[in-house]
């Protein structure tokens, strides 16, 4: 008896690994923020739209907490699903990771790529682009802004940052 239940554990704990193997495809409306981020860092991200165009899945407010887990993460990846991949050689897996955030607070994407630039820019050239240090700066502005929205807003509510994440920090979106 004590054999056939053990023999029973392990036949379930194959079928559990063999089923999670094989769970390498994102899907679109349920993702995963894990293998989201691993995918992007291993370059092997290829969700696609019913016109099979790579897409940034479809994340929602419930992700924020997540994806801000990745959002000091500083690795340069490939390439990442935005409009324009205007990226001059240096795409960060945390910026694009803010850029998700900002595209479920807003509900259109914030920029044609997932670049961040000075809020006093001339124009968009790469020196304008910020640095890691300034990224993590902003890391920091949208985890004071998710913070606060455990608050509800109310008729007293006299933050004017209450709904801006990068309100007063001297960065904008590209």
């Amino acid at each position: 008896m004590k054999k056939t239940f053990t023999v029973l554990g392990m036949v379930l704990l194959l079928i559990t690994c063999l089923e999670g193997c094989n769970s390498g495809e994102m899907d679109y409306d349920n993702p995963d923020i894990d293998l989201f981020a691993k995918q992007l860092k291993e370059g092997t991200y290829k969700t696609t739209d019913k016109n099979g165009v790579v897409v940034v899945p479809h994340f929602i407010e419930d992700d924020i907490p997540a994806l801000l887990e990745y959002a000091e993460d500083l690795t340069i990846i490939p390439s990442f699903p935005s409009v324009y991949n205007m990226n001059n050689g240096k795409i960060r897996l945390g910026e694009c990771m803010l850029w998700i955030v900002e595209l479920i607070r807003q509900g259109t994407p914030p920029s044609l790529g997932c670049k961040m630039v000075l809020a006093n820019a001339v124009n968009y050239e790469a020196m304008y682009f910020l640095t890691d240090q300034e990224v993590l700066d902003a890391v920091a502005f949208y985890r004071r802004w998710w913070e606060g929205r455990k608050y509800p807003k109310t008729a007293w509510t006299i933050d004017p940052c209450y709904d801006e994440p990068l309100c007063g920090s001297g960065y904008r979106w590209w």
